[in-house]
């Protein structure tokens, strides 16, 4: 009767630590993101350095309305008064600048409330919401952060934002409406930053658009403020005055395409494009 009272109680015990080591490991499973993150620009330099070429949407599932509104884009849109402090749309901040994070912690729990990011280039600041509160109505004012909520899938941190403020998909005009969902997950191996980046647009999008980014952990990189004053960049620039091009009659539509030697219509980007029997068809 005793061994089977000491073989009960044993086994109580191994499910009890089994249960801890449970918890344990879900807790573990949870990376610590924070720190200063420099960004690798081996990944796409073109897009994240100069700028992608007018009417290059090549690989984008774009929509006639995105191609038509990117045809009428014009560069110096940029150099408007109005537009010169605008902060880049979060994906595309993702892509494109040093990065800190850190989180927010409830001071009596300890739990984390929410991770936190500040970006160099634009000096915007992020809240991932880590807690139980609910996402804004539908009819909730629209901002260039959007509201992000965060959860641990293992150890990759999964960000779903909406309400986010109508921006682009692409520096050459292609947008991005206020209807889109962003989706990032945030991947730490070693000292280095995978950032994974997939946008629903409904709008302006046939399919879901995906990018990454890459970081590289620094103990000496400091993020710096970034005052923006509105000045003067285009004297010729007449008050209240929109650059703009007629959507077909915009003057470097086959430039792209004739530089590259690619047909008009591949390099104006299409759903198929995001497939591999796209080049052999």
């Amino acid at each position: 009767m005793m061994k089977k009272m000491d073989t009960r109680k044993t086994g109580m015990r191994l499910l009890g630590l089994l249960a801890a080591f449970s918890v344990a490991s879900t807790a573990l499973a949870e990376i610590d993101l924070s720190g200063d993150w420099m960004i690798s620009y081996h990944e796409d330099w073109l897009e994240l350095g100069t700028g992608p070429d007018i009417a290059d949407f090549a690989g984008m599932p774009v929509t006639e309305a995105a191609r038509q509104r990117a045809l009428s884009y014009h560069a110096s849109q940029v150099n408007m008064p109005t537009h010169q402090c605008l902060p880049l749309p979060i994906e595309y901040a993702d892509l494109w600048s040093n990065t800190r994070i850190w989180k927010e912690v409830d001071e009596d729990s300890q739990k984390v409330i929410a991770w936190r990011i500040r970006k160099d280039w634009g000096g915007t600041d992020r809240y991932i919401w880590m807690d139980n509160r609910p996402r804004p109505s539908a009819h909730a004012a629209h901002t260039f952060q959007g509201f992000s909520k965060g959860e641990w899938e293992n150890n990759t941190l999964k960000v779903t934002t909406t309400h986010l403020k109508e921006g682009y998909a692409r520096r050459n005009g292609v947008p991005r409406s206020d209807q889109a969902t962003v989706v990032e997950h945030f991947m730490v191996f070693d000292n280095r930053l995978t950032v994974s980046v997939i946008t629903k647009d409904p709008m302006y999008l046939s399919e879901l658009w995906i990018r990454t980014a890459n970081y590289e952990r620094s103990i000496t990189r400091q993020i710096r403020p970034y005052p923006c004053e509105v000045v003067t960049e285009l004297a010729s620039m007449k008050r209240g005055y929109v650059p703009h091009y007629f959507p077909w009659k915009n003057p470097f539509l086959e430039e792209f395409s004739k530089k590259f030697g690619i047909p008009l219509d591949t390099a104006l980007g299409h759903p198929e494009q995001m497939y591999p029997g796209f080049i052999e068809d």
